[in-house]
């Protein structure tokens, strides 16, 4: 099986059966995000435990590579601290926007690594990132929703 297709397959995985999907309540921190270009509407709520997110989930309706983007950033952060989530969103961004950088620039990455096929794409970007923007609100608990415009 090529790379490709192996990242093909888990982006279809995770949108048709995303992981975390839901909502927390009580929750501790909670943001929205909207991509008006695809039309993805997103909202994500997290559980902390000082300064460790101990459980997130996300709802809303997007096309499959936000929905996957949601569903393996969730995968991906549950557990970790601020600064370590936020060390995940600056190598994904980098995977998402660099030309030159490819999967194995961060070996935290993971599954994550499937978003790479995203950036031959650059209309569907935002749709990966939209969730991760929304993570930031979140941790910052910023009131205003989050917009990829």
């Amino acid at each position: 099986m090529e790379l490709k297709d192996l990242y093909r397959d888990v982006i279809l995985d995770h949108n048709r059966q995303p992981r975390n999907f839901g909502k927390l309540d009580p929750s501790d921190a909670r943001a929205e995000g909207h991509n008006p270009l695809c039309g993805d509407r997103l909202s994500l709520t997290l559980k902390l435990n000082g300064d460790r997110i101990e459980d997130v989930r996300f709802e809303g309706k997007g096309c499959a590579i936000s929905t996957a983007s949601a569903s393996l950033m969730t995968e991906a952060i549950k557990g970790r601290d601020r600064a370590s989530a936020g060390r995940l969103f600056d190598a994904v961004h980098t995977l998402l926007t660099q030309p030159d950088a490819g999967a194995a620039t961060s070996p935290d990455l993971g599954k994550l690594a499937a978003l790479s096929g995203v950036r031959e794409f650059p209309m569907r970007v935002k749709c990966a990132t939209l969730c991760w923007h929304t993570l930031n609100a979140a941790l910052e608990h910023q009131p205003a929703p989050v917009s990829t415009e």
